[in-house]
């Protein structure tokens, strides 16, 4: 369906036709697909195309990965189980042993801990450093085969140099990959418009929206870039090479074969359904709980027990200017600090009616305290460096009344 204004695809794109004119995406509860033939049979396994197995390949998944490649205007995407199997498979189909990647500091603590653990396991280095563009290159190599940064870190919710890291990737032939979870599937950014070759992202927050299911997904764009990576030139058993038969979109096809085919990391049919149905939603509650976020930022800033209050909507927050720039909306977190580190924060947090859990994007406002819980695992001078101190606390802002928000912080702070 060709339709142009985000808000649309947002409920039209990714319908299949069905034989029965279901107006909804149906499940397809299937393990397997039968064939017509040996032939076809034949056909379906060495070609790709068509159903045979749904760790692979199943329809529901497939029309939301149509929605989701709308949403962010890319080329194509894969679907996966969790926002962490999504993030190891872009990575892998690029990098292995002996290769590195350079990262941005302050990301998501399981992120760091994947990079730590899981590909320290299979050889790969991993560089921290800020996401600017200067700060990259002093570590560039000619090892490097991927540079990946979030749309807006967690918690300190600065924003990356996306142009001057996309045009350094783009002149040294490397991998930009974005974490696009905190750009809400697009609704509020889209990085892959702002030069980004490949983005990640959890599905289970913004995407979702109700906290109930698991997701991820990679999303690329059509490039000549993979030519650059020995994976997809080297010539196999027959002679041929993933960019010989796939082309450009010879990445995503190892990202299916590595992530879902071998490593069968694949997304629920029933989860692909919800997930679908929450992106309906998405652009209003998005624009709903921006509006909220804003006023309580503006709320807290003047609040004699918050010590200081981090959201891009406020005019001096260090990211506002980016926000501007790179955002659709400024977004429905912020943070806020208070006195006496973790103590000030457990007896905020224990007088507090909000819900307390590490998750974003709900529709319900969450509370948390980073230090202890999602950040929790690293280091002291780990979290410090990510911008995690004693006294913060993060807030996800959902869809209730801002006055009653407004109300239950004061009361907890107070």
């Amino acid at each position: 369906m060709n339709v142009v204004r985000y808000d649309t695809r947002a409920v039209l794109s990714g319908l299949p036709d069905d034989p029965y004119g279901a107006v909804g995406l149906p499940i397809y509860a299937t393990a397997a697909f039968a064939f017509s033939s040996l032939e076809e049979g034949a056909r379906r396994f060495a070609t790709g195309e068509g159903y045979t197995y749904s760790r692979a390949q199943n329809p529901t998944n497939q029309a939301l990965e149509e929605r989701l490649a709308a949403l962010e205007g890319a080329a194509d995407a894969a679907v996966f189980a969790s926002g962490q199997a999504a993030t190891l498979s872009a990575v892998i189909a690029l990098a292995q042993s002996g290769d590195e990647v350079i990262a941005a500091t302050g990301l998501f603590g399981q992120t760091t801990g994947l990079f730590n653990h899981v590909l320290g396991l299979m050889g790969i280095n991993v560089h921290y450093v800020p996401a600017e563009r200067d700060a990259v290159a002093e570590v560039l190599s000619d090892r490097t085969r991927a540079i990946f940064v979030e749309t807006l870190s967690n918690p300190d919710l600065s924003i990356p140099d996306f142009e001057g890291i996309a045009a350094l990737a783009e002149a040294h032939g490397i991998a930009f990959i974005v974490d696009n979870t905190f750009g809400a599937v697009g609704a509020l950014a889209r990085p892959l418009t702002l030069g980004a070759h490949v983005v990640v992202e959890s599905l289970t927050k913004w995407a979702s929206g109700h906290g109930s299911v698991l997701g991820g997904t990679v999303l690329a764009r059509r490039t000549d870039l993979w030519q650059r990576y020995a994976p997809y030139t080297t010539p196999d058993a027959e002679g041929k090479t993933l960019w010989s038969t796939f082309g450009p979109q010879a990445y995503m096809a190892r990202v299916r074969q590595l992530g879902l085919s071998l490593m069968g990391m694949t997304l629920s049919p029933f989860h692909a359904y919800l997930i679908f149905q929450g992106l309906e939603t998405l652009p209003l509650r998005v624009e709903r709980a921006s509006r909220t976020a804003m006023e309580l930022a503006t709320f807290l800033q003047g609040h004699p027990k918050v010590l200081k209050v981090r959201c891009p909507a406020l005019p001096q927050d260090p990211s506002h200017e980016r926000a501007k720039r790179y955002f659709r909306a400024f977004g429905t977190l912020l943070t806020i600090e208070v006195e006496e580190g973790s103590e000030g924060a457990a007896r905020v947090l224990d007088k507090c009616r909000l819900l307390q859990a590490p998750n974003v994007g709900d529709v319900r406002t969450l509370v948390v305290h980073p230090w202890t819980t999602t950040h929790g695992r690293l280091s002291e001078p780990a979290r410090l460096k990510a911008g995690v101190k004693p006294g913060l606390i993060r807030i996800s802002v959902g869809l209730e009344d801002p006055e009653d928000l407004k109300a239950w912080l004061g009361e907890c702070l107070a």
